[in-house]
């Protein structure tokens, strides 16, 4: 499975993608982020799905973007691009994929801001090809296993969250699912990005590096539930 995460708010975003890829028995690390970083021209793509998918149309789209005269202006038309190489391997591969027992997915988050966006913007990508904007109403988006992690930025994430806050949530998130599901784990590629700098800042994080924040949250969390009001429990027992 994965867990990848894309978070937008007034000033900026943050992405977080685990690494570990399952089959079968065998579980190995991959990069599941793609970044472009040049003047004027910055964004993502971060991936959940087939393997085999992901790397063909990946290699179709870059591809693309070495051929074309003129690069993307905005980030709907890098979206629309990737969506086309994503049914392009469609066309390909799909009936040969379901004759296998296998399902044709591909679900992208794709984020940044071109030279001609007003802002910075995020869009979820589905296997179909079609896509939605993440807007303020709600400010994030998850692919893979999003069971666990997504009550915490449910609560916390508003648009008007500062990145560093969003991270951190961001990484809550994580945890949970990381602690809950045995097909999601570090390192993780953490994304952070102000609006309108034309960069985007990637750092790669191992375990050790974030084992105290975790201990930390889960040491805050048993304290918190302990001074939660307990006199409706007193209901129990008269």
């Amino acid at each position: 499975m994965t867990y990848c995460l894309g978070i937008k708010t007034k000033t900026g975003f943050v992405g977080i993608a685990d690494t570990r890829i399952t089959s079968g028995n065998s579980t190995a690390q991959a990069r599941k982020v793609f970044t472009v970083n040049e003047e004027k021209h910055t964004f993502f793509i971060m991936t959940s799905g087939l393997r085999s998918v992901r790397d063909k149309a990946m290699t179709y789209f870059r591809e693309t973007i070495d051929e074309q005269e003129e690069p993307f202006n905005k980030l709907y038309k890098v979206v629309n691009a990737f969506a086309d190489e994503v049914k392009r391997v469609a066309v390909e591969d799909k009936k040969s994929l379901k004759e296998a027992g296998l399902d044709f997915n591909l679900f992208s988050i794709i984020g940044g801001q071109l030279e001609k966006d007003d802002e910075h913007k995020i869009y979820l990508l589905y296997p179909e090809g079609n896509w939605v904007e993440v807007a303020e109403g709600s400010p994030f988006v998850i692919i893979g296993n999003n069971g666990y992690g997504k009550p915490i930025l449910d609560r916390a994430i508003k648009y008007t969250s500062s990145l560093k806050f969003a991270l951190k949530a961001g990484f809550l998130s994580f945890d949970a699912t990381r602690i809950s599901a045995n097909d999601v784990d570090y390192p993780i590629d953490v994304l952070y990005y102000e609006k309108d700098s034309f960069r985007i800042v990637e750092k790669r994080y191992r375990k050790e590096d974030l084992t105290a924040i975790s201990r930390s949250w889960g040491k805050s969390l048993r304290n918190s539930i302990d001074s939660l009001p307990d006199d409706w429990l007193d209901k129990l027992t008269e």
